[in-house]
């Protein structure tokens, strides 16, 4: 009998700890996915929640079709960027509020449903976890964008940009044979031009090609 017992205790032990062990993997496995989303949600709900609400958005995402953009689509939506992004030079908090139509749109064109803005951010997580915070944030300084200073509004087009080029599933540029590894513009300030006041009058700005990067600054005066 005491031998039955001790097996039993042991039994329940091993599968509690591979239950623990399930969980842990788990947790990991979606904080590895998800990032600072999965932490975010489980300090609003908890961990086992959070993994049943991340667990639910999978499955309701793998429902939607999602699609890839034509290349006639993807040139359109980087024209309309970098148009946006010239006009940020002169009404920045203009510049923005387009910037948040054009990612809204882009989504939808991808197949999110994008008429409800806290189911969308729930999706986006699925694919593009990492650019989320930026995205919020984005999102927050545009619903202030008459108050918001030009250094806010200009991250907050940077924010929406990084999702922007994900969406698109724009390519990195590679970099050359022997020249600098390429980074991305979006996570790069100057990337973005400050507004332009009265002591900008003689400033000369380059376009860089309309490739979706804008206008930077040469820093030549007339």
């Amino acid at each position: 009998m005491a031998t039955i017992i001790v097996i039993v205790i042991v039994l329940v032990v091993l599968a509690v700890a591979a239950a623990l062990a399930a969980t842990v993997l788990r947790r990991r496995a979606l904080r590895q996915r998800f990032g600072p989303e999965y932490d975010q949600l489980a300090r609003e709900v908890g961990p086992r929640r959070a993994a049943a609400e991340l667990a639910e958005r999978q499955r309701r995402v793998a429902k939607l079709g999602l699609r890839p953009l034509s290349p006639e689509r993807r040139a359109g939506y980087e024209r309309e960027w970098a148009s946006l992004q010239d006009r940020f030079i002169d009404g920045p908090a203009q510049a923005v509020e387009s910037a948040a139509g054009v990612v809204s749109a882009v989504a939808g064109d991808r197949g999110y449903p994008a008429g409800d803005d806290d189911e969308l951010l729930a999706d986006l997580s699925v694919h593009h976890a990492d650019r989320l915070d930026g995205y919020r944030r984005a999102r927050e300084i545009t619903g202030q964008a008459g108050t918001a200073g030009t250094e806010e509004l200009r991250q907050a087009l940077l924010g929406y940009r990084a999702l922007f080029r994900d969406l698109l599933g724009t390519p990195e540029p590679a970099a050359e044979s022997g020249s600098e590894p390429a980074t991305d513009p979006a996570d790069d300030p100057a990337a973005v031009p400050p507004a332009r006041d009265a002591a900008d009058d003689g400033e000369t700005w380059a376009d860089s090609g309309r490739d979706g990067r804008g206008p930077v600054a040469t820093g030549r005066k007339e």
